[in-house]
């Protein structure tokens, strides 16, 4: 190297993404003195706002929501000791389907190039040997997690500068786990449908299918005090319930898959920076 640090970039839809996905690898690599760097592209306005109100309910002001999840996202950036927060600050595009996926200035709507050049941009200014972003359903459908896919793979054929390139998984062994957690919290639950059953069996990718295993147990309570963060956004956010204990034993590994790579690290790896130190 030649004196610049080593630098992670994660690209984010929404505040709190940062936490849910990849808050143990920016705990970590920040402990390492890794530059961490968190992109996130829109402003969160489709949250809940104070008390739980629902987006399109009374008392729901998308303005008031995307400053309080902004504060929040800043507390965040504080407990996982990111470096640099950058926002883009397009409007939140609610779930697939939803009206506001066409309202104007929403991230959905926003032409892919435009996007893409201005994350460019940040990837020349910060040069990013790591970037971290979602597959290409954005895990799970979402269309910001979608978009925030597509700008940051077009930005990234930009610039040519990164030398790996991943997107954030988990393994379908852990999926099952997690639907065995939820039903423990909900005892009352209904027998799930088969369609949303398949669906969720779609998630994520099998076990032997994921590159790159990183523990970040040791950073987990850093994880869970930067979800409890986004207060705002906790009837959303099960992983809260679970209380710090059985969240770390949960949570203590964040899986990738790696989709580009310069340095000829060999895979199965534990370090996203494998190869480049």
């Amino acid at each position: 190297m030649t004196g610049r640090p080593l630098t992670l970039m994660a690209v984010h839809a929404h505040p709190d993404d940062e936490a849910t996905g990849t808050g143990g690898v920016l705990a970590r690599y920040a402990a390492e003195g890794i530059r961490t760097v968190l992109v996130t592209c829109t402003d969160g306005a489709c949250g809940d706002g104070p008390g739980g109100v629902k987006p399109g309910d009374p008392g729901h002001d998308p303005a008031a929501v995307a400053q309080l999840r902004r504060q929040e996202l800043e507390a965040s950036c504080e407990v996982l000791k990111i470096s640099d927060l950058e926002m883009l600050d397009y409007a939140d595009s609610g779930m697939m389907g939803w009206p506001s996926n066409d309202a104007p200035g929403s991230f959905w709507r926003t032409p892919v190039e435009e996007g893409a050049a201005r994350l460019a941009e940040l990837m020349r200014h910060y040069r990013p040997d790591v970037v971290v972003t979602y597959d290409e359903n954005g895990f799970y459908g979402h269309p910001d997690h979608i978009q925030a896919h597509r700008i940051t793979m077009a930005a990234l054929e930009m610039t040519e500068l990164t030398p790996k390139v991943y997107w954030t998984t988990m393994p379908r062994s852990m999926m099952q786990r997690f639907g065995e957690i939820i039903r423990e919290f909900h005892e009352d639950m209904p027998e799930p449908d088969p369609a949303e059953t398949a669906a969720l069996a779609e998630i994520g990718l099998p076990d032997d299918e994921i590159t790159t295993w990183v523990d970040t147990t040791a950073f987990s309570g850093q994880k869970f005090d930067a979800l409890a963060a986004h207060a705002s956004q906790g009837d959303n956010i099960f992983f809260l319930r679970m209380g710090k204990e059985r969240f770390g034993e949960f949570m203590g590994v964040e899986t990738f898959v790696r989709v580009k790579d310069a340095t000829g690290a060999a895979v199965p790896e534990s370090d996203l920076f494998a190869g480049l130190r």
